[in-house]
């Protein structure tokens, strides 16, 4: 009987030494998983935050760099503006106070780092025509006649000419603005290239 009541008595401890043990290993693995979840979240989190840093970073570099040549350039055009410069939409433009034929002119820009001016929009000729100078412009047909060229090589698209130009009347193979116009967008003429005239060098900055 003795023996019986002590195979209860230890079955019974071991039964709660195993329920004790489930619930702590149950207890365990809910903490496992909570801390998984946990440090789960913390890592993306931290990985959030890691992203946002390099994009911060990013753009701050980014920001630096347009800083930088933005800096760059408004010295270019102070520099430029103090020698009689002007500045207009990403150029600076040298209106001449001498005479000369169309290629003496380029190569005085060419001398200056610059070119005679290209036209490439109606703001940058209105621009031009306020001016008020009668001017070789960078555009010429002495490669092929009737083929308007600018001097960077492109062949011209939209032109501003005046009314009945270009006409060639007697070899005019290259192209001047004038202003003796009312309308700015019809004041291109063609005259022939060893007449000497003002000019318009432009620089893009």
């Amino acid at each position: 009987l003795v023996t019986i009541c002590l195979y209860f008595v230890d079955n019974r401890a071991i039964k709660d030494s195993e329920d004790k043990r489930n619930t702590l290993f149950q207890s365990f693995s809910l903490y496992k998983i909570n801390t998984t979840e946990e440090r789960d979240q913390l890592q993306t989190r931290y990985n959030n935050l890691t992203k946002e840093r390099d994009q911060l970073q990013t753009r701050y570099n980014n920001l630096t760099t347009e800083k930088g040549h933005i800096q760059a350039k408004l010295f270019v055009i102070e520099q430029h503006c103090q020698e009689g410069w002007r500045y207009f939409d990403s150029s600076l433009y040298f209106l001449s106070t001498k005479k000369k034929s169309w290629e003496e002119s380029r190569q005085d820009c060419q001398g200056r780092g610059a070119d005679l001016v290209i036209i490439n929009s109606k703001e940058e000729q209105t621009f031009l025509f306020n001016l008020h100078q009668r001017a070789w412009i960078g555009l010429t047909d002495s490669v092929t006649e009737e083929t308007w060229t600018w001097v960077d090589g492109t062949t011209l698209i939209t032109g501003y000419w005046g009314t009945g130009q270009p006409d060639d009347s007697g070899q005019e193979d290259c192209a001047e603005i004038y202003y003796e116009q009312a309308d700015p967008v019809k004041t291109w003429n063609d005259d022939k290239c060893s007449t000497n005239h003002n000019w318009i060098c432009e620089k893009v900055v």
